[in-house]
C-alpha cells in the first residue's frame, strides 16, 4: 500500500468513527486488533470506541498531524470536548476541555492491526 492510498484510507476511517458508523469498522480494523498491548478483536475495538463516545457524547476526531510510512500511520488528534464525570481519572463533570492524542498505528492486509496511543493528561489537568 501507498503512502497516499494509507492516508486516505485512515482519513476513511477516521470518518467512519466521526460518524459512528459501527457496522463498517471491520472495513478498517483487522480480526486481530490491538491497543497499547490489549487484544481486542473488532467486537473490543468497537465497544472501547462505544463507551468513549458514551464518556465524552460530542466526541470527534480532528486530524492535526499525519505521517506515513506504510504500514505504519503516525497520527496527533485533536479533541475540544466535554466529558461527562470522570476521565482518565478526573473530575471533568461536563467542562469543556482540549488535548491531544498523539497514536500509532499498524496497518496489515490494508487494516488496522496495531494501535499504540498517548493522551496528553497534563494538557487536561491545567485546564480544570
Amino acid at each position: 500500500m501507498t503512502q497516499p492510498d494509507l492516508a486516505t484510507l485512515y482519513r476513511h476511517y477516521i470518518d467512519c468513527l466521526n460518524n459512528q458508523d459501527w457496522d463498517n469498522l471491520a472495513q478498517y480494523v483487522h480480526t486481530d486488533a490491538s491497543h497499547n498491548g490489549r487484544k481486542l478483536g473488532i467486537a473490543g475495538y468497537r465497544a472501547m470506541l462505544e463507551n468513549d463516545y458514551r464518556q465524552i457524547p460530542d466526541l470527534k476526531f480532528n486530524i492535526e498531524m499525519l505521517s506515513c510510512d506504510a504500514p505504519l500511520v503516525a497520527s496527533r488528534l485533536m479533541f475540544d470536548c466535554t466529558p461527562k464525570g470522570v476521565f482518565l481519572g478526573l473530575d471533568i463533570n461536563g467542562k469543556k476541555i482540549k488535548f491531544a492524542e498523539n497514536v500509532f498505528y499498524e496497518f496489515r492486509d490494508g487494516k488496522i492491526i496495531n494501535v499504540w496511543s498517548v493522551l496528553d493528561k497534563a494538557a487536561i489537568e491545567a485546564q480544570i
